[in-house]
């Protein structure tokens, strides 16, 4: 049932299809029609979907396979075309690849006593460890997408790794929409017990149409004490899509978490991965990129709320815009009242590269005690053509100069990213 008609019916539907107790099904009709009741949000770039023309669940796999060879050709050659396949092979110590719907390939290539699978099938084969991390940090009700995400979830990661574990290489997930006017709504749940560390990649990607598709995705991570997660994302959408994502993490007493956030493509992003930093001693850290260009709006940043003593959290935003594309900084940051000794600082760097692109500063920045540290800097600077034209007497054209100002100005981002990630944000940089 490819439906393009979104109502109680269809989502009952889904609901049936994936084989789910009455305990999800209420949850999903719920968020259907809180996502009847709220409106887009009031901030950020204008969002024009056409709800009655998305296709809001396809997917051609029966079932997941673990072996690329049971996996439709089709689907197969697009994932090794893409680099995952290798990918898997040389760096990953597992993964999960989305077409459209549905999760269709998984592999998990540790030998460690870790969960690692899709959230479908979590909810199936570890039903209450699911429904305790569920809707927890992020509830259905927050905002029209996570209301709409609530309804018609489908796929995504479920991670949990147990106390003192530490994995010796990344695991990853793969989202790809090859369909117009596609909907897709994973959900992605990570849990990294005490004193344990996981890195988790994230790559997104999708044809080029003429309408457009949406991506509204909602990721929940709970971080432990003394635990550290790191969760890397190269997205890439085309643009046509709507990127409209929730992406929250808690961290509990002397835990870390790290956004590595790149947004090159998309028509639409609006993102803002948070940290609830609600133990003591606990770090938060946000570094992103918005690389914005024709017709692309990216509305992205960090929030990082303090609710621990000497707490700590870093902002680095990396904003680039040219050929009338606009690349915007958002963010929030609290410091509350029982949040003593706690340091925050943010640092927002621009950089537009001629005449008709733009880019904005939104911040929101707060303190409720008088023994805390906020800081904030923030530089917007253009490419000027007497630079250009420096580098262009040393033997380069104009693209090579802007090339090479761009990644001078990436340097920061880069040099974080695994190396098979810096190597591919480099190519679409240039592309």
């Amino acid at each position: 049932m490819n439906n393009k008609k979104l109502d109680i019916d269809f989502v009952n539907w889904l609901s049936n299809k994936k084989g789910e107790d009455e305990y999800m099904r209420e949850f999903r009709l719920k968020s259907y029609q809180e996502f009847l009741k709220l409106d887009n949000p009031l901030f950020g770039p204008e969002i024009k979907i056409d709800f009655d023309n998305i296709n809001y669940y396809k997917s051609d796999a029966k079932k997941t396979e673990n072996k690329w060879e049971n996996v439709n050709c089709d689907i197969r050659k697009t994932f090794e075309s893409l680099g995952v396949i290798s990918a898997e092979k040389k760096y990953l110590d597992g993964v999960s690849n989305q077409y459209e719907s549905e999760v269709v390939y998984h592999k998990n290539n540790t030998d460690k006593d870790i969960i690692f699978m899709s959230t479908d099938d979590a909810l199936k084969k570890y039903p209450e460890l699911f429904k305790k991390y569920f809707n927890n940090l992020v509830k259905y009700d927050e905002n029209k997408y996570t209301a709409l995400n609530g309804a018609l979830w489908s796929g995504g990661s479920f991670i949990y790794i147990p106390p003192h574990t530490k994995l010796d290489r990344p695991l990853q997930s793969y989202f790809r929409i090859d369909s117009e006017s596609l909907g897709q709504f994973e959900r992605t749940i990570i849990i990294v017990d005490d004193y344990s560390e996981l890195e988790y990649i994230e790559g997104c990607t999708a044809k080029s149409y003429s309408t457009s598709s949406l991506h509204a995705g909602v990721v929940e991570i709970y971080v432990g004490r003394h635990a550290k997660c790191r969760y890397s994302t190269i997205q890439n959408w085309s643009t046509d899509v709507y990127n409209l994502v929730t992406k929250r993490a808690i961290v509990d007493d002397y835990g870390t978490m790290e956004w590595i956030d790149g947004n090159i493509g998309s028509s639409v992003t609006m993102k803002y991965p948070s940290c609830i930093l609600k133990g003591d001693n606990s770090v938060g850290n946000s570094l992103s990129i918005a690389y914005a260009k024709k017709g692309q709006s990216l509305d992205a940043g960090a929030k990082m709320i303090h609710i621990g003593k000497n707490s700590k959290s870093n902002i680095i935003s990396k904003s680039i815009a040219e050929y009338g594309g606009m690349s915007n900084y958002r963010g929030k940051v609290r410091i509350t009242k029982d949040a003593i000794n706690s340091v925050a600082t943010i640092k927002c760097d621009t950089l537009i590269l001629d005449d008709i692109s733009s880019s904005n500063t939104y911040p929101k920045n707060i303190i409720e005690n008088n023994y805390s540290t906020l800081e904030h800097e923030a530089t917007i600077s253009k490419v000027s053509q007497e630079k250009l034209n420096y580098l262009m007497s040393k033997g380069l054209s104009e693209d090579k100069a802007k090339e090479l100002i761009v990644m001078g100005f990436i340097a920061d981002f880069k040099k974080e990213l695994p190396m098979e990630y810096a190597v591919e944000l480099n190519r679409l940089i240039k592309d």
